[in-house]
């Protein structure tokens, strides 16, 4: 059995997409999503991308390496809590609204309107005639975003059982990720199919032609960011947007300024003065 899971963890290895490769690949998207940033910017266009996919899937690190090169003024990312008491008041989708992007702007929904047909559903968090209602309305609510303009386009980050529980083991033994395992993660588990149930009904009714959903394959992380970014820059008809030559003025002679001395200022502590000297001995 142990030789067994061992032959598999070696087929997945083997799969992965070289970090080289990667690394470059994703430079050169990175610079196409400035492109297609600057083309938004200038165009007044309005686009909004976003992510599902279950726990540990990689829609986190995908939304990362997309902005991670764009102005945070043009491209932000929308990562709502749980509701108000207020909220739930309200119409559903009505506090997704005000997080609509304006002209000019890219908006990154990290989880959606999704969440009532995913967990909310799964968990009981809403009634059978909201998630009935929300199935109908939903894509009654994107077509209407799509004809006012709006550039809508949706992925679904699908990750297989095992990868998920590995990925779930591997956040709880490292103390800079385990803040991203919640007991609701952990929910997830034991919920598999339900989810799966919940994901396949919510594609019946939601993947409609105006916003169709599209389906990452996210075992291999570096392969599922590479393939995500591709495609959306597939999908827009975006171009390089000429801006004025910049040049660096050359600097002004000094007038006799002077610096304070410095320990009339608060300096933090150098504690990288050991690690240097630890490095120079070391070297």
């Amino acid at each position: 059995m142990a030789s067994g899971k061992k032959a598999r963890k070696d087929d997945v290895t083997a799969s992965l997409l070289p970090r080289r490769s990667y690394e470059r690949e994703l430079l050169r998207l990175q610079v196409e999503l400035v492109k297609l940033q600057e083309w938004v910017r200038a165009e007044g266009a309005r686009l909004v991308v976003v992510f599902e996919g279950r726990d540990a899937a990689g829609k986190g690190s995908t939304i990362k390496r997309v902005t991670e090169h764009l102005n945070p003024r043009v491209a932000r990312i929308a990562a709502l809590p749980a509701p108000t008491g207020r909220e739930r008041s309200q119409w559903y989708f009505q506090r997704y609204v005000e997080h609509l992007p304006a002209a000019g702007e890219i908006v990154l929904f990290d989880r959606s309107w999704y969440n009532r047909a995913g967990v909310e559903h799964v968990m009981g968090f809403c009634t059978k005639e909201e998630y009935v209602r929300f199935l109908h309305q939903c894509p009654i609510f994107e077509r209407l975003l799509v004809e006012d303009g709006i550039l809508l386009r949706k992925y679904w980050f699908s990750v297989s059982d095992a990868v998920q529980e590995q990925r779930f083991r591997a956040r709880l033994e490292d103390p800079t990720r385990r803040w991203k395992l919640s007991p609701m993660d952990l929910e997830s588990v034991s919920r598999w199919e339900a989810y799966s149930r919940a994901k396949d009904e919510m594609f019946v009714h939601t993947d409609i032609p105006e916003a169709p959903w599209n389906v990452v394959a996210s075992d291999d992380k570096r392969s599922a960011r590479i393939n995500m970014i591709d495609h959306l820059l597939s999908t827009i008809d975006y171009h390089e947007v000429e801006r004025p030559p910049l040049e660096l003025p050359p600097r002004p002679p000094a007038t006799g300024y002077e610096r304070p001395p410095r320990d009339l200022q608060t300096y933090v502590p150098d504690v990288a003065a050991a690690l240097r000297q630890d490095g120079s001995a070391a070297g």
